[in-house]
């Protein structure tokens, strides 16, 4: 350290003495961003004889009185004496170490592009020092130059300079990189990136950024070369290698751009394929990556690889096992004697797949089970294996926490979890408990994942289900085009209703809320030609304590017919444009008079109640439920020209049964899984009961043959789910659906219960006489046969097959989207003797669903119905269907 001295007394000019500067130069070796050239600089009081110090001569230790901060505006004083680790009553050596080490904290930080600590006094053994800061600027504004507005929101986030913030060389290096890596994974491999500052000349202190991205050709791969390969061919290889595939026509939906990362990736899943059939010493000698000479925008790709021998397994020993003998593990492990070596496959079958060795122990509650396969022998191409199994001690289940429900009372959640304190750690439990809670439609599908935190000390283990809550209340409007004008129709659905707090006004939320009970409200009219209401309930845990459920339902609807004077109106209408083609201006006349000519004394009005009840059965297994019914319906018609009963009143009484299996994931985005049902809905058999003859139902009017409605009605449908991609978005769903109205007595076919087949299966009015069956392709009911015996178009017979691909658009909590696309065979007859399996209608298409919570399931189906009907093609061809709160 060098301190000059000057007295003010003095006449003479001394050139010693002209620049009164305090200079304290530190000479410790420091990183080479540090400045330590210059330690103390300053001016002394003309009075002040301060001695000279240099680091050649012996350390001083001084007293520090004050410390000061200039420089470093943005930021308070107290902060940044406190973070130079030096204080007010600090005792230093002058030169010393305290100084060197503060210093390097300020340069560490990249804030400040000068430090300096500068002597301002030294009085005796105090001394006040100044901490000279020179600030880095701070960002005004940021430019992206060269790229499009979605690769630049892509960047602003990763880069992380932001507006207002300091810019460093750090900042700018790290903003290279990040830019540079980016482009590189899609293929612009050659990128130059330019980081920029220019000053801010209307803001002292600042500067502006300018990111310019000179992107250059996207690089592509152009041809794969390979050698020393047999096992596997060239197109083989190719395939294997997800990203780096060469220009081939069999890659044409395939990324072909040259990424670096991406290739080394490939070259792993080259050497796993080896692995799978037997090669497990498969090596890639050599590679490189040269530019092609055809392309300057591609690069071609060598490859050389030693394949090595091809081994098989051979003894599979186990070793460890006390609670399953060697025989029952081999034969779970599927693996025998003389199989290709497949390290991958042994894995899977050891503790990933569904039915692996692994599963067996979890189950039963060996939470703590492992099992290591090591290669004990090796002679020639083949290898011996022993199974190296710690089964430990069984893991009992401590504590089950839910977390995150804000939606139904706890005891709801938890009577649908198979896991229960006290009993043994079983993971099928586990992944049958997330399956009923995403069965209960309350919280999101796709975020349901346990927490399992096993205790090895005590050997139990605490599950936590962390649950998000996503409502599942639903609100339907609608308006539709009927026959009859507009169709509105307007219904409430609420999943967690309470009926227990109807006199507890703190659980209403609109309704009383927190059972998991469904309660459901539904209108729909026109006005005039067609009014209907509904109201049900569903109880899914009758008595709390079983799942078993109750429901209940109650409906009305009414259909008014159309005055005299409309049907003589469409008479001549129909005349006019058949005979004498004047038919300009009378289609206008024809739907004013439509929509006026009800007429009150016409109509058709169904009341209707019944109530079930539900029981989850434990046999063939818990995956199996059991529903029946008791309904009755009441028919009121009169003067009602559409049915072969056109007066009179028609009682239904009748029994429903159901036998169900569905072990479905997920009810709204199926990924795997199976849903089976078949039904019978009978009436009591009154011909038979009553004897009636033939001779007496021909002398029966309309009325009385079907004042009391008898028939058997059977059900079958099917649908299963299979995954066909490792991540279990792309779905194939199958299904298949037979459905048969017979009778007890051939003069006492039902008119009511029937199938209508065709379109999208939805009615523009609640029919509850009529069963809608969709086929897509076809116009509404133009598959429904008609019936010479009744005169009218009616369907007792039905099948339909559906093959359906889809794959996901969005899976997010507020909405749920996919596509689709499916082909359909089906048909409908009008007696089980016509009835032919081979005879179906064919269809294809495509289409999109929509799932909100708050609306339920939406979408639209465009099919082309390949096959005539009745000789014609009209209602077939390309079709648009409209789906509302149904599967199609």
């Amino acid at each position: 350290m060098i301190i000059n001295i000057v007295n003010a007394d003095l006449e003479k000019p001394v050139s010693k003495f002209v620049n009164i500067l305090f200079i304290l130069l530190m000479a410790i070796p420091m990183a080479a961003q540090v400045d330590t050239s210059s330690v103390y600089t300053d001016t002394v009081d003309a009075l002040t004889v301060v001695p000279t110090i240099e680091y050649t001569m012996q350390r001083k230790t001084y007293e520090i009185a004050g410390i000061s901060v200039t420089g470093a505006d943005s930021y308070e004083d107290f902060v940044l004496i406190g973070f130079s680790g030096l204080a007010v009553g600090d005792k230093i050596e002058v030169p010393g170490d305290q100084i060197t080490k503060s210093l390097k904290r300020f340069w560490k930080q990249g804030l400040f592009s000068d430090v300096k600590f500068k002597a301002t006094k030294i009085e005796g053994d105090k001394i006040w020092l100044e901490i000279a800061l020179k600030q880095r600027p701070r960002v005004s504004d940021i430019a992206y130059n060269g790229l499009r507005k979605s690769e630049q929101e892509d960047l602003e986030v990763k880069v992380g300079i932001q507006k207002g913030g300091q810019m460093t060389p750090d900042l700018a290096d790290r903003a290279k990189k990040i830019v540079k890596g980016y482009l590189d994974e899609k293929g612009f491999y050659n990128a130059e990136i330019q980081v920029l500052q220019f000053n801010d000349q209307d803001h002292p202190g600042y500067v502006k950024v300018a990111i310019n991205i000179d992107k250059k050709d996207k690089i592509r791969v152009g041809r794969l070369y390979i050698t020393g390969n047999e096992a596997l061919s060239h197109n083989k290889i190719n395939q294997v290698m997800k990203k780096t595939n060469d220009n081939h026509i069999i890659n044409l939906f395939q990324t072909k751009k040259f990424v670096a990362n991406e290739f080394e990736n490939d070259k792993k899943l080259v050497i796993e394929k080896y692995n799978e059939i037997g090669y497990r010493d498969a090596v890639i000698l050599a590679d490189s990556v040269v530019p092609s000479k055809e392309d300057s925008t591609r690069v071609d790709v060598y490859m050389t690889i030693d394949e090595g021998n091809k081994y098989f397994f051979r003894d599979i020993t186990w070793v460890g096992n006390t609670v399953y003998p060697y025989e029952y593990l081999n034969a779970v492990l599927g693996i025998k004697k003389g199989d290709t070596y497949n390290l991958k496959e042994l894995n899977k079958r050891l503790n990933e797949d569904d039915d692996a060795v692994a599963k067996l122990y979890t189950d039963q509650g060996y939470l703590f089970f492992s099992v290591d396969p090591v290669e004990v022998h090796i002679d020639n191409d083949s290898i011996d294996f022993e199974m190296r199994m710690y089964e430990g001690k069984p893991a009992t289940i401590n504590e089950i926490n839910i977390v995150g429900n804000t939606r139904v009372y706890e005891h709801v959640v938890r009577r649908e979890l198979y896991t229960k304190p006290g009993q043994l750690y079983s993971q099928s439990d586990i992944m049958r408990s997330l399956r009923e809670l995403a069965q209960m439609g309350h919280f999101d599908q796709e975020k349901l994942v346990p927490d399992i935190q096993p205790n090895p000390e005590d050997g139990t283990v605490d599950i936590t289900y962390q649950l998000e809550t996503k409502s599942s209340d639903q609100i339907e409007f609608s308006l539709g085009w009927g026959a009859t004008g507009l169709v509105g129709s307007l219904g409430l659905k609420f999943t967690n209703f309470a009926i227990q707090n109807l006199f507890n006004p703190k659980s209403y939320r609109i309704v009383p809320q927190g059972e998991g009970q469904t309660f459901s409200i539904n209108a729909r009219t026109n006005g005039v030609y067609y009014t209907s209401a509904s109201i049900s309930f569903l109880e899914p845990w009758l008595g709390g304590k079983r799942p078993n459920s109750l429901s209940a339902n109650i409906f009305f609807a009414s259909q008014t017919g159309y005055s005299d004077r409309y049907y003589k109106a469409y008479e001549n209408l129909y005349n006019n444009y058949y005979y004498n083609y004047n038919y300009y201006g009378q289609s206008d006349y024809y739907q004013q008079l439509q929509e006026s000519e009800a007429d009150p004394d016409k109509y058709l009005r169904t009341f209707g109640v019944s109530i079930g009840y539900g029981k989850r059965l434990s046999w063939p297994d818990d995956y199996f439920s059991f529903y029946g019914e008791l309904s009755y319906q009441l028919y009121m018609l009169k003067d009602w020209p559409y049915m072969i009963l056109t007066d009179g009143n028609s009682h239904n009484f009748a029994l429903n049964l159901q036998l169900s299996r569905s072990s479905i994931d997920n009810p709204i985005y199926t990924r795997r899984g199976s849903q089976f049902t078949i039904g019978l809905k009978i009436t009591p058999p009154y011909s038979l009961i009553k004897g009636t003859t033939d001779a007496q139902y021909a002398q029966m009017t309309t009325s009385e043959k079907y004042n009391l409605l008898e028939y058997h009605k059977w059900r079958f449908s099917g649908k299963v789910f299979t995954p066909l991609t490792p991540d279990s978005k792309l779905i194939l769903m199958t299904r298949a659906e037979f459905g048969y109205l017979g009778h007890y007595n051939k003069n006492a076919k039902s008119p009511f219960e029937t199938f209508y087949m065709g379109g999208d299966g939805m009615s523009s009015y609640s029919s509850y006489s009529t069963e809608y069956i969709s086929m897509r392709g076809y116009q509404s009911g133009s598959l429904t046969p008609y019936d010479p015996a009744v005169g009218r178009n009616m369907g007792y017979v039905y099948n339909k097959f559906t093959m359906e691909l889809r794959y996901p658009i969005s899976l997010e909590q507020n909405a749920t989207i996919w596509a689709l696309a499916f082909v359909e065979a089906g048909n409908c007859f009008a007696d089980i003797k016509d009835y032919n399996p081979f005879n179906l209608k064919r269809s294809a298409g495509v289409g999109v669903r929509l799932f909100l919570p708050m609306f339920g399931l939406m979408g639209i189906d465009w099919g082309w119905g390949f096959d005539p009907i009745n000789g014609s093609k009209q209602y077939g061809g390309s079709q648009f269907h409209f789906v509302l709160g149904q599967e199609l």
